[in-house]
């Protein structure tokens, strides 16, 4: 009976798992007065939603992570934020950045040089999990308070298995959340997923 018990408990917790995997991943705030906003490079929608936010008075400056990526039409994240009505003055830039670790790691120097005692993170939905914890690593000691933001990617978080790009978007962040945790970061990680990748192909 108690092997019974032990077995249902699993399976309880399995098709648990499954149903709140995407949820789990769209982690997002609400957003909060802060001394700037932190843009992860990557897909459209994250300078977008940081304009938002800066058009709407939460912080007075944006920092753009990998600033050199190409986001929108428009072309490179400064060019984009420029073209949503963000001014030059209030745009920082580092253009070294290759992975959601080294986000982290390249905009800490930065927020330290100017002062900076908080920051809204943006990024899109289903990378916000990942970016808490990685941030939460780097700037663990900075005494700096980060809020976290998810822009909309069009990823289903509450039905992540009923379209492809949902499941792989899953996959992708699990693996490298994995990674991450035993400390697998950058290329090195990116390098690993390809790996798993090929295994299921």
């Amino acid at each position: 009976m108690n092997k019974r018990w032990v077995l249902f408990v699993c399976l309880l917790l399995l098709i648990t798992s499954f149903f709140i995997a995407g949820r789990f991943l769209a982690l997002t705030e609400s957003p909060k007065q802060a001394d700037v906003i932190i843009v992860l490079s990557g897909d459209q929608g994250r300078v977008e939603k940081a304009a938002e936010l800066y058009k709407a008075g939460y912080a007075p400056y944006i920092i753009l992570s990998n600033a050199k990526e190409s986001t929108s039409k428009s072309g490179d994240m400064v060019q984009t934020a420029l073209a949503l009505g963000i001014p030059q003055d209030v745009i920082y830039t580092e253009n070294a950045a290759d992975s959601t670790y080294q986000n982290a790691e390249y905009t800490l120097p930065i927020m330290k040089e100017y002062g900076f005692k908080s920051a809204m993170v943006v990024s899109s939905d289903f990378h916000m999990r990942r970016v808490k914890f990685l941030f939460g690593r780097v700037y663990k000691k900075s005494e700096i308070e980060l809020t976290y933001l998810g822009s909309a990617s069009g990823y289903n978080a509450k039905r992540w298995w009923s379209d492809r790009r949902s499941r792989e978007t899953t996959f992708n962040e699990y693996v490298k959340m994995i990674g991450n945790t035993f400390g697998y970061n950058g290329p090195e990680a990116k390098s690993t997923l390809d790996q798993i990748k090929n295994w299921f192909r």
